[in-house]
C-alpha cells in the first residue's frame, strides 16, 4: 500500500496553520499528492485544466465574489448611499418593498442569481436601506443599524424562497415531484408551480405589510435616543 499520497493532507495541516493563502494550499496539496502517486507534473496538470473546464459554470459563481471585494474598496457602498440620499421620498420599508417585488418577480422566472446577500444585499440593498433612514433621522443607533441590515436580508430570503417555486424547473419543484413520486402520488411540475402561487402572493402581501409598518419602527426607536 503507497501511503505518500497522504503527504497532501499534511500540506493542508502545514498550510492552514501557517494561515497561507487557501488556494494556493489546496493547489500545492493537490500538486504533491498527484506526483507522490506516481503521475506525472504534466497530468497534474492537465487533471486540474479538466475539472476547471468540467466545472466551470460553477466556478463562474466564485469569480463575483472578489469582483463584488473590488467594487466595495472603489466605494460602492458609499455611491449607493449617496444615491439613495438624493431621492426624494424614499423610505427604508418602500425601498425594501421594491426589492421584495422584484426579487419574488425575477425568482418565479428561474432568475434567481439575480439577488442574494453577498452580490447584492450586502454591498447595496443593506447600505441604501440604513441611508434611506439616516436622510430622514439622522445617526442610527447601533442596534437599529443591524436591525435594518436583518430586514433587508430577510425580504432577500423571503422573496426568493417563495417566487422560486412557481418557475417549473427549480430544484425544489423536482425535488417535491420525486418525493411524491417515492410514495406513488403523481403530480405535474407544472401542478406544483400554479399552486406555488398563492403561496408565494401571501408571503409578498405579509412581507409587504411588515415593511410598510417598518419605517414607523424605525422613528419610534430613533425618537427615544433624540430625546
Amino acid at each position: 500500500m503507497n501511503l505518500w499520497p497522504l503527504l497532501g493532507i499534511a500540506v493542508v495541516v502545514a498550510g492552514f496553520i501557517a494561515r497561507l493563502n487557501p488556494l494556493l494550499v489546496i493547489v500545492t496539496a493537490a500538486g504533491v499528492t498527484g506526483v507522490a502517486a506516481g503521475i506525472s507534473p504534466s497530468d497534474v496538470i492537465a487533471a486540474f485544466g479538466k475539472a476547471f473546464k468540467d466545472n466551470r459554470y460553477i466556478s463562474l459563481v466564485w469569480l463575483i465574489l472578489p469582483v463584488i471585494g473590488l467594487l466595495e474598496q472603489a466605494g460602492l457602498q458609499e455611491k449607493a448611499r449617496s444615491l439613495i440620499a438624493r431621492v426624494r421620498g424614499a423610505t427604508t420599508g418602500r425601498l425594501l418593498l421594491l426589492y421584495l417585488v422584484i426579487r419574488q418577480i425575477t425568482s418565479a422566472l428561474g432568475l434567481t442569481s439575480l439577488g442574494g446577500h453577498p452580490q447584492m444585499v450586502r454591498p447595496l440593498i443593506a447600505p441604501m436601506a440604513e441611508a434611506a433612514a439616516e436622510a430622514r433621522h439622522g445617526a442610527l443607533p447601533d442596534g437599529l443599524q443591524q436591525s435594518i441590515r436583518a430586514q433587508a436580508a430577510a425580504t432577500d430570503n423571503i422573496g426568493l424562497f417563495f417566487g422560486e417555486d412557481i418557475f417549473i424547473a427549480i430544484a425544489s419543484i423536482l425535488l417535491i415531484k420525486g418525493f411524491l413520486e417515492t410514495n406513488g402520488i403523481v403530480v405535474e411540475p407544472l401542478s406544483l408551480s400554479v399552486w406555488a402561487i398563492p403561496t408565494a402572493v401571501c408571503a409578498l402581501l405579509i412581507h409587504g405589510v411588515r415593511l410598510w409598518l417598518l419605517d414607523g419602527k424605525i422613528a419610534r426607536a430613533v425618537q427615544p435616543d433624540r430625546e
